[in-house]
């Protein structure tokens, strides 16, 4: 299910993608010069060099919707969650070690299957329209996703396979997966993250089996809907289904951060669940959301072919779960192939409590950069992007630090702070230098800004 739309950015974003064939040739190493000078970068190479982009075997004609770069392409295959002894290979073995115990069929089999390594490849209609996402609908701007073309997109939720299963006749089913989203850059955002999906689907005769003088109660009804149901659903089925559903997940969480763990919920929106609840726990002190999770739109689910039937589904980020109870600090240690992060991962059983020992701190270096945005077409996820693309893993934060209009021209201003932190060894000044410049460089070229540096 998709999560955290709230934290989603606006953003424009003027070039198309590049081809994955073309070579990124590096961080430049000729001295500073004006910023009004091309220079190599990884955010140059990304000029397209075919009409076509090539992933996963497959060809996807370039349009105005494609804005892939090379560093995001890059990414695509590497399955950290079906890396063995992976942190989020650990966390993605615990859930399904606890719904493969927890909830069994009439000869003992697991009720609950499960599907991770589904293509994050998809087509929009599978990310938005399946979904009932309206057309105008925030969460599918191109300036908040990667897209490969007009039709073709790198999934921004797993939850992009939901109405796929539901249709190949899947009642319980949990999707595990990669997934991709334009956003801002700090120590717990990274434009490629690992969620699972859960959903799970109810008969009359599953929800109302066990309750007393249940005979007579019904999922539907043709009534209004409300903040609590949705017009087709009976109020006692809403609530069966609402409870179960929140039981589930309660019991979930405290598997896995163990008893007395402190759960609340909160009201929330998503456009194919409702009602809609956020969970967040409370860990060492502090409230935390860790998923997502609802009542199934019936729309969604009469149009998958399981008319008679009314459901729940959820959606939960594994590196959220990760870093809370592993203590890891930084989203970008999960793509380090440093054998002292991993080695610690290397457990005798998935449940083997572990503390993760951080590497040497090492020391950030900080600049600062600004200029006058161009247009009213500009936004902060536009600079993300090509921050990240220049500087990669060895960018640990950007924050917008001022924003200033000139009261004469009305100009805008922005100052974004640069924090450079390499998470497995001391950065130079020099080489630190070279890519800020670059990001400059590419700003000015790129997005249109006029320089203050």
């Amino acid at each position: 299910m998709a999560m955290l739309w709230k934290f989603m950015r606006v953003a424009r974003y003027s070039k198309p993608t590049i081809s994955p064939k073309a070579k990124g040739r590096g961080i430049p190493t000729h001295s500073r010069h004006s910023s009004s000078k091309s220079v190599p970068s990884d955010f140059a190479a990304n000029t397209p060099c075919s009409n076509t982009v090539e992933l996963l075997g497959k060809a996807y004609p370039q349009d105005e919707y494609s804005n892939v770069t090379e560093k995001i392409l890059s990414k695509v295959g590497k399955n950290l969650h079906n890396k063995k002894h992976h942190p989020l290979w650990l966390i993605k073995e615990q859930v399904k070690d606890h719904f493969y115990k927890q909830y069994t069929g009439r000869r003992g089999t697991p009720l609950f299957s499960v599907y991770d390594g589904l293509s994050p490849v998809v087509t929009v209609q599978q990310n938005f329209d399946s979904l009932l996402i309206p057309q105008n609908h925030a969460s599918r701007r191109k300036e908040d996703n990667y897209y490969l073309n007009r039709d073709h997109m790198l999934r921004a939720h797993t939850s992009a396979h939901q109405w796929d299963l539901i249709r190949s006749g899947l009642d319980a089913f949990l999707a595990v997966g990669d997934v991709y989203r334009r956003d801002t850059i700090d120590n717990t955002h990274y434009p490629v993250f690992h969620q699972m999906e859960g959903v799970r689907l109810f008969s009359c005769h599953e929800l109302f089996s066990n309750i007393k003088d249940g005979e007579g109660l019904q999922l539907f009804e043709q009534g209004h809907r409300t903040a609590h149901k949705q017009e087709c659903h009976t109020m006692e089925a809403v609530r069966l289904v609402e409870f179960n559903l929140k039981q589930a997940l309660t019991k979930l969480m405290t598997h896995i951060f163990g008893d007395g763990l402190q759960v609340r919920w909160v009201d929330c929106y998503f456009p194919f669940t409702h009602p809609s609840f956020e969970m967040e726990i409370n860990f060492q002190g502090e409230w935390m959301e860790v998923l997502g999770c609802g009542v199934m739109e019936q729309q969604l689910v009469n149009s998958a072919g399981a008319q008679d039937k009314i459901g729940w589904a959820f959606g939960l980020g594994l590196e959220r779960l990760a870093m809370i109870l592993y203590d890891i600090p930084d989203i970008r240690l999960f793509w380090s192939e440093d054998e002292r992060f991993l080695k610690q991962f290397i457990v005798p059983h998935i449940w083997q409590k572990v503390k993760f020992q951080p590497l040497s701190k090492y020391p950030p270096l900080i600049n600062d950069i600004s200029f006058w945005l161009p247009s009213a077409t500009y936004s902060q996820n536009d600079f993300y992007d090509l921050a990240r693309t220049i500087g990669g893993d060895l960018i640990e934060k950007v924050v917008l630090l001022d924003e200033f209009t000139h009261p004469k021209t009305k100009k805008v201003s922005h100052c974004y702070r640069i924090t450079y932190r390499h998470p497995e060894r001391t950065l130079t000044q020099d080489e630190v230098q070279r890519i800020h410049q670059a990001i400059e460089e590419s700003a000015v070229r790129e997005l249109g800004v006029e320089g203050r540096f």
